[in-house]
């Protein structure tokens, strides 16, 4: 199974929010998913971000592949050097 971190629609016409989810990358965009990580919402003031880090880096420990704009929001957010940290560290 490949896991994804990628992100899920929500919101109505033209208001867009987005949740950031571990999911098959098999499934539709906003199909099934496993687990939720976080939210963005484009919209609101400077990108309102909310990222467990816990469960993102659980995740990318676990090979899961984040997306392009996923992996942008992450590392904006700290979590891509968090991990890049860690795999350092180990070696």
């Amino acid at each position: 199974m490949a896991v994804k971190l990628r992100l899920k629609r929500m919101g109505a016409k033209q208001k867009p929010f987005y949740r950031i989810v571990a999911a098959d990358s098999r499934f539709p965009r906003d199909g099934r998913f496993i687990e939720t990580i976080g939210t963005y919402d484009p919209l609101k003031g400077a990108d309102k971000i909310t990222i467990d880090e816990e469960k993102a880096l659980n995740w990318l420990k676990n090979g899961a592949q984040p997306t392009d704009t996923v992996k942008n929001i992450l590392s904006r957010s700290g979590v891509i050097k968090k991990f890049a940290e860690s795999k350092t560290k180990k070696n």
